[in-house]
């Protein structure tokens, strides 16, 4: 319910309107001086403040920016006994949502009412959204509590604030961009934009039209002047991923800009200057990349300012646990599912597998066991076939043997197919031929 507070020192006009705007279903408070409004304001942070004009403790012109400041999403509407042009004019530049007569304009309070409450509502929406956001991007909400996570996410931190280039160096799937984004989102240039480019998505030429923009008529097909991600990032943070990706050629543009802030676009002949963080990262070994020629030592030396090493998950298994519990809750609402507890029997398995794919995997493997889990249980019975089969993940010394656990699998699978083998064999990504041989072997035959 929309709280609106009317701050009058006419008793009866107040009463009469918290009457009225009480009636269309609006929650009502009062206050009949400046002062005891701004309690008001400071303790409930109404949506809508309806102010008179000339108050006995001082100006409603005047109050708007003192609401504003104790609740930024308030809207001020302000009333007056006499319509003042200047008076208007001053309240609207100090932030009031509007300025009405008293008795001409009684019409125009609740059409005004409801027009300035969805305008609130909707700035708290924006304003959540935004903290929501810049939380999702903080450090906090990296997970993992290893102690190779926590000097991770140590180093990150102590870099953000800087404006020192950052290389970010681990196997694939172990969060690099989800560092980039928190030291971004973290540093002085956070009001700036966030480019990612991976260098490896692009050929040569389309890697550099998109880093440095081009001119119209430079090439064939250039019909238009283009905007280089360079330019995009000015004033923020480019972040390069698989930089050991990147051709030589292009390595040398790219170390010009990181020296003196200046390109060329494609086409032109003058310099144009950016402001601009570079985060790179790479699951390369790029100091042997240097020694076989395929990267310059100098930008290597330029990149790696600060370097931070992400540790692969099998290398912090005590974080998976975390993972699990997070994808689940995010996951599960989405899938119709309402998972409630996980066996130690799928967590033993998950932590004996390898994770060659790190984070990136585990989190498919959860959200494939989501889609297979029967209940509100995950079971070892849910995970994926191939990863059963891996060369690691039995669960030993859990009462469950790896060929009861395939078994059930299959069964599960059958019922939820009405039968047909074929499809089966698709689900569980094997042949029709070893599906009938694993029937037989577990005397399911027909």
């Amino acid at each position: 319910m929309d709280k609106i507070l009317i701050i009058d020192d006419e008793t009866q006009l107040r009463g009469l309107l918290a009457r009225i705007i009480s009636m269309e279903g609006y929650d009502v408070v009062q206050a009949d001086s400046c002062a005891s409004g701004l309690k008001q304001v400071e303790r409930s942070s109404p949506d809508v403040v309806l102010c008179d004009v000339k108050l006995p403790d001082g100006n409603g012109v005047e109050m708007v920016g003192k609401i504003k400041a104790l609740s930024p999403d308030t809207e001020v509407i302000l009333l007056t006994a006499y319509g003042n042009i200047p008076d208007g004019v001053q309240a609207i530049k100090s932030g009031a949502f509007d300025y009405i007569t008293k008795g001409d304009d009684n019409n125009k309070i609740l059409p005004l009412l409801s027009r300035a409450s969805e305008k609130a509502r909707l700035q708290r929406k924006v304003r959540r959204l935004e903290k929501e956001g810049t939380a999702a991007r903080s450090f906090d909400m990296i997970i993992g509590s290893s102690a190779a996570m926590r000097d991770a996410v140590a180093l990150a931190r102590r870099v953000a604030g800087t404006d020192a280039s950052v290389l970010l160096t681990g196997e694939t799937g172990t969060g690099k961009e989800v560092f980039a984004q928190a030291i971004h989102y973290n540093s002085k240039r956070s009001a700036g934009g966030f480019v990612a480019v991976n260098c490896s998505a692009f050929s040569k030429e389309l890697l550099e039209s998109e880093l440095f923009g081009y001119k119209a008529g430079s090439f064939t097909g250039a019909t238009k002047d283009k905007k280089g991600l360079l330019e995009e990032a000015d004033r923020g943070t480019l972040f390069l991923d698989e930089i050991g990706e990147m051709p030589i050629e292009l390595q040398a543009k790219l170390l010009r800009v990181l020296e003196s802030g200046e390109f060329l676009k494609i086409g032109e002949t003058h310099l144009r200057k950016v402001n601009l963080r570079v985060i790179a990262a790479t699951n390369r070994d790029l100091e042997k990349e240097i020694a076989e020629g395929r990267f310059r030592e100098d930008l290597y030396f330029r990149l790696s300012v600060f370097h931070i090493s992400l540790p692969a998950l099998s290398q912090r298994r005590e974080d998976i646990p975390e993972y699990v519990r997070y994808f689940v809750e995010r996951m599960s609402g989405g899938m119709g599912k309402r998972i409630t507890d996980i066996s130690d029997d799928y967590m033993n398995a998950l932590w004996r597998h390898t994770w060659r794919g790190n984070v990136r995997e585990l989190r498919n493997t959860v959200e494939r066991s989501l889609i297979m889990a029967e209940g509100d249980r995950l079971t070892v019975a849910a995970l994926p076939m191939e990863f059963l089969h891996g060369n690691d993940a039995a669960v030993e010394g859990d009462s469950v043997l790896l060929e009861d656990v395939e078994r059930e699998h299959i069964l599960k699978v059958l019922r939820q197919v009405g039968g047909n083998k074929s499809e089966a064999a698709r689900q569980l990504g094997i042949g029709v031929a070893t599906l009938y041989r694993k029937l037989d072997a577990y005397g399911m035959k027909d």
